[in-house]
């Protein structure tokens, strides 16, 4: 009789436990759906196992035109990544994180497995929950930015937490530097709308206003003109000439409205699970921006989806590490809406 009490509570017990788990990795992922993603395709799919999430690709999402190599794919897949890791810390989990655990299985971007430590969730820093409430409140700023400097200290804590993720980040404030990005940028904007393919791909994934999709670039995310600034960092035409768009930030008038400050994410080797860190150092510098001061970053990747202009960038900008991110950092006063799938388009059940 004894025995028979000692099997059934070990069982209760072992129920209770996967129960908590599915809940917690639903958590998980219901929160790293909100990661940053190139042209908000959101291009990832997570497996439920037990004690395990898997992240995959989703090569129907990779922009073949822009992306033909899957480099933004994955950068997008690593911010995802490192949110899911930062929401299971906070459930009380410690997570052990396996990249392209599988060579014969290259859309497997990670596995994801877990331990619980004897405290659970009390044991979740209160840094990491400072962090993960970060998570919805960032929202990627596409226009200029408010002349106000940013929080002391902000650059360093910045260059240190990607370093934490084994990326570097190259903060550029020559004059003649910042120009040249701001070039190689509207270059690249010119020559990408040469491209009708190109073109159709941005029609693709920026859908017209009143659209119910829960992807793509939506009209209340982008401002309705190409604002100016001196250098000026050209904008992706989301609109198209339609129109689209919001109304403008209420300083662009006066002409107060300023670039930023510029940076490149780098990496020291160029291959995928490079770009995966990427996205995992990108991610852990937007959310600690966004809590030392709602800083706000304002994305272009244009010139680092031609080859030749990347390697421009690569060697006489980078110091020959290789450019996975140019973006500009600052105070936004508008805020922008952004729109995300359901858990059910991204979960699948892994066996």
């Amino acid at each position: 009789m004894f025995g028979g009490e000692m099997s059934g509570t070990w069982v209760r017990e072992r129920h209770q436990a996967a129960d908590r788990f599915a809940k917690d990795a639903e958590y998980a992922v219901q929160v790293a759906r909100w990661a940053p993603s190139v042209h908000n395709t959101q291009p990832w799919r997570f497996g439920i196992g037990d004690r395990r999430i898997s992240v995959r690709g989703d090569a129907e999402r990779r922009l073949e035109v822009a992306d033909p190599t899957g480099r933004q794919m994955l950068i997008s897949c690593g911010a995802a990544i490192f949110t899911l890791v930062l929401a299971l810390r906070w459930r009380g989990y410690a997570p052990r994180v396996r990249l392209l655990p599988d060579p014969d299985r290259p859309q497997l971007l990670a596995e994801v497995t877990l331990d619980e430590p004897a405290g659970g969730a009390a044991e979740a820093s209160e840094e990491t929950g400072r962090l993960l409430g970060q998570v919805r409140l960032r929202c990627t700023h596409r226009g200029p930015f408010l002349p106000m400097r940013l929080p002391a200290g902000l650059l360093l804590l910045l260059r240190e937490e990607v370093r934490r993720e084994g990326g570097a980040l190259h903060v550029v404030t020559g004059e003649h530097a910042v120009g040249a990005l701001a070039a190689l940028t509207r270059a690249a904007e010119h020559l990408q709308q040469l491209d009708p393919a190109y073109d159709a791909e941005v029609m693709r994934w920026a859908p017209a206003p009143g659209s119910s999709r829960p992807d793509g670039v939506h009209a209340g995310s982008y401002p309705r003109e190409d604002e100016p600034t001196e250098p000026h960092f050209a904008a992706r035409d989301f609109a198209r000439g339609q129109g689209w768009g919001t109304p403008s930030d209420s300083e662009a008038g006066s002409g107060r409205l300023t670039v930023g400050t510029v940076a490149v994410l780098t990496t020291r080797s160029d291959g995928p699970e490079d770009w995966l860190r990427a996205g995992r150092a990108l991610q852990r510098m937007l959310l600690r921006a966004q809590a030392e001061g709602g800083v706000s970053a304002a994305f272009h990747t244009q010139p680092l989806e031609i080859p030749e202009l990347r390697e421009v960038i690569r060697s006489r900008l980078c110091g020959g590490e290789h450019p996975q991110m140019l973006l500009r950092l600052g105070m936004a006063e508008s805020e922008r809406t952004t729109v995300r799938r359901p858990p059910d388009e991204v979960i699948d059940e892994d066996r």
